[in-house]
């Protein structure tokens, strides 16, 4: 099992930058694919960005593409998205999730999920 808390979301103006962190416990971090989801207000949550189990391999929604990026650090059991170029229309809730298969966009395939960070966007 393992217990995901995200940090780092907060308002910033259209095209500057937020980093949000997902501290994982559990020793176990490394068996887990991470990903990042959003929900906005009104809306089903959706897919942000997946990555391996190593960090070699990752995923991107077409609407982030070449604007975020996330990482990992098994050392530190931490997962990273770096969010740069925000558009307003990125403001919602974000979650960390831990999963077990790779290239799943569904949220279902994802078994732990963090309480949300809140990032919002303005003109």
């Amino acid at each position: 099992q393992v217990q995901l808390v995200e940090s780092g979301g907060g308002l910033v103006q259209a095209g500057g930058s937020l980093r949000l962190s997902c501290a994982a416990s559990g020793r176990t971090f490394s068996s887990y694919v991470m990903g990042w989801f959003r929900q906005a207000p009104g809306k089903e949550r959706e897919f942000v960005a997946a990555i391996s189990w190593r960090g070699d391999s990752t995923d991107y929604a077409d609407s982030v593409k070449g604007r975020f990026t996330i990482s990992r650090d098994n050392a530190k059991n931490t997962v990273y998205l770096q969010m740069n170029s925000l558009k307003p229309e990125d403001t919602a809730v974000y979650y960390c999730s831990a999963g077990w298969t790779y290239g799943s966009r569904y949220a279902d395939d994802y078994g732990y999920w963090g309480q949300g960070t809140q990032v919002t966007v303005s003109l």
